[in-house]
C-alpha cells in the first residue's frame, strides 16, 4: 500500500520515518482511493470537502472523516454519494444533521460515535493504552504519546539508551555551570556513521532540553513540550551532525553537549573558548561518560555521579571513597 498525505505542518524527515509521501492537497484528493481526514475545524479548512473538490477525486473514493463534521460540505457530499463519485463515508461525530444526509447515513454512510473495531481490538487497544501509561510512570519512553516526536516502533527501540544517555548528558552539564542559571546558548553534535537523513535527533534533543531545563527550575520537561519550554526560557539549541566512516551498526558514536558563555566552579571543564563541554558513549547499551571538559574520562552514567576538586596527593580516592561508603 503507498501511503500519500497532505499537512502543511509535518517536516519531510518526519513522514519519510513512517513511510509516508508528503505532496499537496489537489495531488491528495486526485490520485486517493482511501481519504482519511485529521484536522480541526477552522475558516481555512471549514467545508474543505465541497463540490470543487468532490469533482477533481477518484469515482468510488471512500472518505473516513475522524475530524469535525465542519470540515464537510454534507450538500455537496450527499450530491457527490448519489453521483457515485464517493461511495462510501464513514463519519464519527456527535453533531446533527439535515434529514436527507440521515437518510443516506441508512444507505450509504456509516456513522460512528466510538471506535468501530471488533470487541477483541478494543480490549488490545485498552491494555495498550495501559502498558503506555504504565511504562510511562515507570519513566519508559511512551511510543504512541500524543504531539510527541514520532519515531517508528524500531527506531525507538534502538535509540533508547542514546534517549538516556542525551539526557544525563544535559543534566550533568548544567550542574556543572556556577550557580545553575544564566544557560542560554547549548550547541548538541552527534557523531554518526549514517546517512544525516537516517537519523532523526527530534526526540534525543527533546530529551537533553529536558535534562538542561528541570534541574534548575520548577518546570517539568517530556517530549511534547520540550521546544516550546526551552523557547520560552530563551534557551536556543543548535544541532550539528558529523557523519563518520565505518559501518553504521549502531545510530550514534557519540553525543557532545556544549554551554557556551557560563561559568563554572570546576576551571577543568571549560574550554579555552569559554564553553563547558561533556561527551557520551552509550557501551553495551549502557550511557557513559566519556569526556568532561578537555579530559577524557569513562565512566557509567547509571546512579549518581560525584564531581569535586582535590589535591593532587596519595590516598586522596582511598578517602573520598571511605566518605562515599559512610553516607550511604
Amino acid at each position: 500500500m503507498h501511503v500519500i498525505a497532505h499537512d502543511p505542518y509535518s517536516p519531510a524527515d518526519h513522514a519519510r520515518a513512517i513511510g509516508v509521501e508528503l505532496v499537496n492537497f489537489d495531488q491528495a484528493i486526485t490520485t486517493a482511493e482511501f481519504i482519511s481526514l485529521h484536522m480541526p475545524l477552522t475558516p481555512t479548512t471549514s467545508k474543505i470537502l465541497n463540490d470543487d473538490t468532490f469533482a477533481k477525486m477518484k469515482k468510488g473514493v471512500r472518505i473516513v472523516n475522524v475530524a469535525r463534521g465542519g470540515v464537510i460540505d454534507e450538500d455537496a457530499l450527499v450530491r457527490a454519494l448519489d453521483a457515485r463519485i464517493v461511495a462510501q463515508h464513514l463519519m464519527f461525530s456527535q453533531r446533527s444533521h439535515q434529514q436527507q444526509t440521515i437518510n443516506w447515513f441508512c444507505m450509504r454512510m456509516l456513522l460512528q460515535l466510538h471506535i468501530l473495531v471488533p470487541v477483541q481490538w478494543k480490549l488490545r487497544k485498552g491494555f495498550n493504552a495501559q502498558e503506555a501509561v504504565v511504562g510511562a510512570l515507570r519513566g519508559e519512553l511512551a511510543a504512541t504519546a500524543v504531539n510527541a516526536p514520532m519515531v517508528p516502533a524500531e527506531v525507538l527501540s534502538e535509540l533508547k539508551p542514546y534517549v538516556v544517555l542525551a539526557e544525563k548528558l544535559g543534566r550533568l552539564a548544567v550542574q556543572l555551570v556556577a550557580g545553575g542559571s544564566g544557560v542560554k546558548t547549548v550547541e548538541v553534535t552527534y557523531a554518526s556513521a549514517r546517512a544525516p537523513d537516517d537519523l532523526d535527533t527530534r526526540l534525543l534533543r527533546a530529551m537533553i532540553t529536558k535534562g538542561i531545563i528541570e534541574p534548575i527550575s520548577s518546570v517539568f520537561v517530556n517530549l511534547v513540550n520540550a521546544d516550546f519550554t526551552a523557547k520560552q526560557r530563551g534557551l536556543r539549541i543548535s544541532e550539528e551532525r558529523i557523519v563518520l566512516d565505518g559501518s553504521p551498526e549502531s545510530p550514534l558514536d557519540f553525543i557532545q553537549v556544549q554551554i557556551a558563555n557560563v561559568e563554572s566552579k570546576f576551571a577543568s571543564v571549560i574550554l579555552e573558548s569559554g564553553e563547558i563541554k561533556v561527551e557520551g558513549q552509550v557501551k553495551d547499551g549502557i550511557p557513559h561518560l566519556t569526556r568532561v571538559g578537555s579530559f577524557e574520562v569513562d565512566v557509567s552514567l547509571e546512579g549518581s555521579i560525584i564531581l569535586c576538586r582535590q589535591v593532587d596527593q596519595p590516598a586522596m580516592i582511598g578517602s573520598v571513597g571511605s566518605i562515599c561508603v559512610r553516607r550511604m
